[in-house]
C-alpha cells in the first residue's frame, strides 16, 4: 500500500512537471509573438529628409552632383540616429555657443563656424592622438604661433574664449589664402599647405571637386549635416525643452600677477574647491604656477548659481518644444 501511493504520487508529479512545461511553452509563444506584433506596430525608422538647398558661410553646396547629395545624406543619418552623441551636443551647445559666436562675430568670421569646434572636439576639452587640445584641437604649434601660452604648467588651448581667438586668427589667415569659407574649413582640418598641394595638384578652385582623404573629404559634410540638424530640430526629430540643456554659467573673475601660486591655496582663500578651481579654468595644467614675469592671469571663480544648479533647472521651461532652433 505504502508503495503504491508513492507510485501515485510519482505520476502525480510527473503529470505535473509536464504540465507546467507544456504551458511555459506555450506561454513563451505567445509572449514573443506579442512582442514580434509590437515591435512591427511600434518600431519604425525612417530616412530623414534632406534639404533642397544648403550652405557653409553663404557658399551653396552643389547638391545636384550625385556625390554631393550622397555625402550630405550619409552625415545626415550618422548625426540623426546616433541620438545620444547629438543630444549631448545641443545640450553643450545651449552653454559654449553664447561664448563662441560673439568672438566670430567680433573677429568677422561667419557664424556658421561655430559648427567647426561642434565637430572637432564636441565642446569638450578632447586630446586627439596627435596632440591636438581644446574645443577647437589646436597643435601646440598652431596655438603657440598664434599667441597662445602652452607649457607645463599652463595651456591655453584649452582656454575657450583665447583658444576661439586664435582659431579667429587661423580661419581669417586661411582666408586671405584661399578666398572661400568652404575651402578655409577643409585647410582647418588637413592644413593650409597640404590643402594649397592638393589643389594645385588636381587643377581646381572648389572644395567639392576634390578627390582628397576620407577624412577631410567628409569634413564640410558634417558641418552641413550639423547646421542642417540644429537649425530645423524638431525636423529631424529632437524635441528638446529648455530645461533639457545646460545653462550657461554664472563666472566671477579675479585677478593674480603673484610669482608663485599653489592653486589649492589660492582655491581656499576663495572659498572654492580645487575641483571647483579645475573645472572652470582647464588651462591650469599644474597644482602650481611659477609666474617669474608677473605676468597677469584672470582666473574664473563661481557665481553663486554654480551652487544652485537644481533650482536653476527647475526654473527652465519644460514646455515641449525646440529651443535653439532657428524659427
Amino acid at each position: 500500500m505504502h508503495k503504491t501511493n508513492i507510485f501515485i504520487i510519482l505520476l502525480l508529479s510527473i503529470g505535473l512537471l509536464s504540465a507546467f512545461f507544456i504551458y511555459s511553452k506555450v506561454d513563451t509563444k505567445q509572449v514573443e509573438h506579442s512582442y514580434i506584433q509590437s515591435y512591427k506596430k511600434d518600431y519604425k525608422i525612417y530616412n530623414p529628409p534632406l534639404p533642397t538647398t544648403v550652405d557653409f558661410a553663404g557658399e551653396k553646396a552643389p547638391l545636384n552632383i550625385y556625390y554631393v547629395s550622397e555625402k550630405l545624406e550619409r552625415e545626415i543619418l550618422v548625426n540623426t540616429y546616433w541620438h545620444s552623441n547629438t543630444l549631448l551636443l545641443f545640450k553643450r551647445a545651449n552653454r559654449w555657443f553664447p561664448i563662441i559666436e560673439p568672438i566670430l562675430k567680433k573677429n568677422n568670421i561667419p557664424d556658421d563656424f561655430k559648427y567647426l569646434a561642434l565637430i572637432e572636439s564636441g565642446l569638450t576639452q578632447a586630446v586627439s592622438p596627435a596632440g591636438a587640445k581644446g574645443f577647437w584641437q589646436l597643435l601646440k604649434s598652431t596655438g603657440t604661433e598664434y599667441g597662445l601660452e602652452v607649457n607645463k604648467e599652463v595651456d591655453e588651448r584649452y582656454h575657450v574664449e583665447k583658444s576661439t581667438q586664435a582659431a579667429c586668427d587661423y580661419l581669417n589667415d586661411s582666408y586671405k589664402k584661399f578666398g572661400s569659407w568652404t575651402l578655409v574649413a577643409a585647410s582647418y582640418n588637413m592644413g593650409k599647405g597640404g590643402l594649397q598641394k592638393q589643389l594645385d595638384l588636381q587643377k581646381v578652385h572648389n572644395y567639392y571637386d576634390l578627390a582628397i582623404n576620407d577624412e577631410t573629404s567628409r569634413y564640410v559634410y558634417r558641418l552641413l549635416a550639423l547646421k542642417t540638424i540644429f537649425s530645423q530640430a524638431s525636423k529631424y526629430g529632437f524635441q528638446l525643452r529648455e530645461a533639457d540643456l545646460y545653462p550657461p554659467l554664472e563666472i566671477d573673475s579675479a585677478h593674480t600677477d603673484s610669482t608663485f601660486i599653489n592653486w589649492a591655496d589660492y582655491a581656499i582663500a576663495n572659498h572654492i574647491s580645487y575641483r571647483m578651481l579645475k573645472e572652470l579654468n582647464p588651462w591650469l595644467l599644474s597644482s602650481t604656477l611659477h609666474n617669474s614675469k608677473k605676468k597677469n592671469y584672470t582666473i574664473k571663480l563661481p557665481g553663486e548659481s554654480l551652487y544652485k544648479y537644481q533650482e536653476i533647472k527647475s526654473k527652465m521651461s519644460t514646455r515641449i518644444g525646440i529651443y535653439g532652433e532657428k524659427q
